[in-house]
């Protein structure tokens, strides 16, 4: 049986986070997981202790790159064949893992993406400027990612290694880019995600125009300057 866990980054997520385990437990109970509390500063931490959950507790808020770099070195250290990325705060359904597995096998793909405009579009603020990095992403590699910026990611053996070693690898569009140039594969597959209903999002509304800014000119520009390495 392959052996896969899934990362929970979480920042001040305590009003989900225990409805968010519980499904994923009930759902896929063959699946492993590990909460990294990113340096809440509510009762999250509380809610994995007082529910035997496994954490790693970061005293400090990191940021999702530290939070999952460390997630990725517990399953590299704890030799885990697959490890997906999986919000804390509900918006990720775990009857999706499944599919994302065997797409996984079945295409030898390295990085799964599970993609919410495969087969529709959004018209909120947040699926333009995913359809906008997309685009960045089409220009750059000439593949084609329809949700580049969604954080439900299923990571084989190799890649877990690699984003648990470097530092450069933070779970964002512009890294799935230069890994993909690097001839990486990197595939979607379909997925539905509810909104989030608490909590705090790492990416609030007001950071979200110089985040696609910030994206678009490392995709275009920057990842150029990084050391090509081999598929």
């Amino acid at each position: 049986m392959t052996r896969i866990i899934a990362i929970i980054p979480c920042h001040n997520e305590e009003a989900s986070l225990e409805k968010t385990v519980e499904a994923l437990k009930s759902k896929v109970p063959d699946v492993d997981f590990i909460v990294i509390n990113d340096g809440s500063q509510d009762d999250t931490y509380k809610v994995c202790i007082d529910n035997s959950y496994p954490v790693i507790n970061i005293p400090f808020n990191l940021g999702l790159a530290n939070a999952m770099q460390t997630g990725m070195r517990y399953a590299y250290i704890n030799g885990y064949e697959m490890a997906l990325q999986f919000d804390g705060d509900g918006q990720h359904l775990p009857e999706y893992i499944p599919g994302m597995v065997r797409a996984m096998k079945e295409n030898v793909a390295n990085i799964v993406v599970g993609s919410r405009y495969m087969y529709k579009t959004s018209k909120n603020i947040r699926g333009l400027g995913g359809k906008l990095l997309g685009l960045t992403v089409k220009l750059v590699t000439g593949k084609t990612l329809s949700d580049p910026t969604s954080g439900m990611r299923l990571y084989d053996r190799k890649m877990i290694e690699k984003f648990a070693k470097n530092m450069n690898y933070g779970p964002e569009p512009d890294t799935l880019a230069y890994l993909m140039n690097c001839g990486i594969a990197v595939i979607e597959v379909p997925v539905n995600m509810q909104e989030r209903k608490a909590g705090e999002s790492y990416l609030g509304m007001l950071n979200a125009v110089n985040y696609m800014l910030r994206m678009i000119v490392s995709i275009i520009i920057i990842q150029w300057f990084r050391v090509k390495e081999g598929g």
